[in-house]
This record gives C-alpha cells, structure tokens and sequence, in this order.
C-alpha cells in the first residue's frame, strides 16, 4: 500500500496571504496536502468575520488535529494572538512545527 502524504497546515497572519499562496504551492508540489486558513477577506475595520472569529480559531485548530506539521508563516518575525494560541496548541498536541523565518 502506497505511503500517505504528509499533511502540512499552514499558521500565519493573513495580511501575508501571498506567502500562503506560495508556500501552498511550494508544498503542494512537494506533493504534500496542504491546509490553509478558510478566508481571508478583510474590509476596511478589519476582519468582516469579527463575530466568527472564535468559531474559525477552533476550526483552524482541527485543522492542526489533522495535520503531521504546522508551518507558521511569521514573515518579519510577527506572530499575531491567534497564532500564538495555534502554535500553542500545536505544541500541546505533539505537532511537528516549522516556521518561515526563525
């Protein structure tokens, strides 16, 4: 029986949603399956998804339950509070972690 891909999901600050879609792509070609953020959609105040965010911070960490590795894209070193708590999580939770820049 052929091996599964490893599971790769993606942590990170949408405002570098670019270095999402290439480190998608990177991985994707790596043949790898990659998990990523649900949106990014963002209007002028901010997130149009404030009164969703507690709900998309606990989807994103079963995302984290499915993944081999998280890979936290911390462009300038910056790591926002949802980040964080992903990261977190992803420790407690014996996940492989990565990050973009150290």
């Amino acid at each position: 029986m052929p091996e599964l891909p490893e599971i790769v999901v993606l942590c990170g600050s949408t405002r570098f949603i670019d270095l999402f879609d290439k480190m998608m792509l990177k991985f994707t070609l790596e043949g790898k399956i990659v998990l990523s953020v649900g949106t990014h959609f963002q209007d002028d105040q901010g997130s149009v998804w404030e009164d969703e965010k507690p709900m998309l911070d606990e989807l994103h960490k079963r995302k984290i339950d499915l993944a081999d590795r998280v890979f936290v894209i911390n462009k300038e070193g910056y790591i926002g509070s949802s980040t964080k708590s992903e990261i977190e999580y992803a420790i407690k939770n014996d996940k492989i972690i990565e990050y973009l820049e150290e």
